[in-house]
Order: C-alpha cells, then structure tokens, then sequence
C-alpha cells in the first residue's frame, strides 16, 4: 500500500509538472499580446494567470463528465477515431489523384489502417 501511494505521489507530481510546463507557453500566448497592444505589464501578467485558473475547475467538470458518460466513451472515442481516419483520408486521397498516385495513396491508406488495428488488438 505504501508503495503504491508513493507511486500515485510520483505520477501526480510529474502529471502537475506537464500541466505546468503547458501552461507557460499558454500564458504568453495571452500575456505578450496584451503587452503588445499597450496593456501594462502587470495586468497583461494578471491575464496570463487568470487564463490558467479555469484549467482545475474544467478539468474537474471532465473528469465529472467522464464518470457520467463512461457507459457512451467507447463509442464517443471510436467516432472520433473515424472521424480522424476520415480527415486523414479525405485530404490525403484526393492530393494523391493530381499527382498521378491515387491507387497507391487509397493502396497504403488501407494498409496503414489494416496495420494499425493489429497491433491495437494484438497489444490489447
């Protein structure tokens, strides 16, 4: 039980230090604009921090939403799935034809999906 507990302290601390370091970066892209158009420094700074302050309460709301929908996620998540594999498809498909490689692009597309859903299923 003990190591169990230190494990889930290891993993929640480097989870709060990815969330961190994604922050930052978020911040800026609020901060710096601000600063840019002639907002002082210090409130610009204030915006980039309130920016972050709503990450805990939404992420609270998800995981919320996760627990009341988990009986719908695997078919949320194989939509989306599709909906990506459709995309990916759609804009690769079409860009092969004018360059004369439409068979091989549908070809390696199909391949590519073929491959992917064995090693989902054989590596569970």
């Amino acid at each position: 039980l003990i190591q169990f507990s230190v494990l889930c302290l290891f993993s929640s601390r480097n989870l709060a230090i990815g969330i961190g370091i994604q922050n930052f970066p978020e911040g800026l892209a609020v901060s710096l604009p601000l600063r840019g158009s002639g907002v002082s420094t210090w409130r610009s700074f204030w915006y980039g921090q309130l920016s972050g302050m709503v990450e805990p309460l939404a992420g609270w709301l998800g995981a919320v939403a996760v627990v009341l929908a988990e009986p719908l996620l695997p078919y949320a998540l194989a939509f989306a799935a599709g909906a990506m594999v459709y995309v990916v498809v759609d804009d690769i498909i079409p860009e092969a034809q004018v360059n004369g490689n439409g068979k091989l692009a549908s070809w390696t597309s199909i391949i590519g999906f073929i491959v992917m859903m064995s090693l989902d299923v054989g590596l569970g």
